[in-house]
């Protein structure tokens, strides 16, 4: 899908800097529909901006743009074309965005797990974050996917803290947006240091860097 440089400008922006206070429950489902105004709005938008179906300022009213940027999206994913943000439309929705908070943890998780990897292989850790929000196997929400117990090294020796850079939030973008170089990869390990025979009985899809990635 296009989308203009100066969204993504835009949107950066917003991540770093503090803004339109979000909700943070990404279980809720509020219903939207014309004439809602609301910080739901905004995530919602945000959410349809990051996927390139709403093109326009992020304002929290949901208007006629807003409408047709949720009708395209649900056209695309298959599911009722009524251009009301209701249960199914968020359920989805949730499971292929991030809001900006998450957009946040994904870009922490980029930068302190693969900084020093080529931008590819950046954007290959997280694409592996959104593969597990996507899948049956792993929670269902991405701050319970980074924080699950012993997922992510640097959450256990406290790297995921550091401040993340432009790249960082760049890789987390892409991946969100569906590239993903590992081809559907829910885990990833350094061959140098890796200490878990486990994690070398998983099907090895590529390597990236100095990370294999396997399934």
């Amino acid at each position: 899908m296009w989308f203009h440089k100066k969204t993504l400008t835009t949107l950066l922006m917003a991540m770093m800097t503090i803004g339109i206070v979000l909700p943070t429950n990404s279980l809720a489902a509020p219903l939207l529909q014309r004439g809602s105004e609301s910080g739901d709005v905004w995530d919602l938008q945000y959410r349809l901006q990051i996927l390139g179906f709403y093109q326009d300022d992020l304002d929290g009213s949901y208007g006629g743009n807003t409408y047709q940027a949720v009708r395209q999206f649900q056209k695309t994913y298959g599911l009722t074309v009524d251009g009301i943000a209701g249960t199914q439309t968020w359920s989805k929705l949730k499971k292929v965005s991030v809001n900006r908070s998450e957009m946040q943890m994904l870009a922490q998780l980029v930068y302190s797990e693969a900084r020093g990897e080529e931008y590819k292989g950046q954007v290959a850790v997280a694409a592996v974050a959104m593969n597990r929000l996507q899948s049956k196997d792993f929670p269902n929400t991405l701050q319970s996917v980074i924080f699950e117990p012993y997922a992510f090294t640097a959450i256990d020796d406290g790297q995921y803290w550091l401040t993340p850079n432009k790249t960082a939030y760049q890789a987390a973008w892409d991946a969100v947006r569906g590239w993903d170089p590992t081809n559907g990869a829910l885990y990833y390990f350094n061959p140098d240091t890796a200490t878990s025979s486990w994690i070398w009985s998983r099907p090895q899809i590529k390597q990236i860097g100095k990370h294999i990635f396997a399934r």
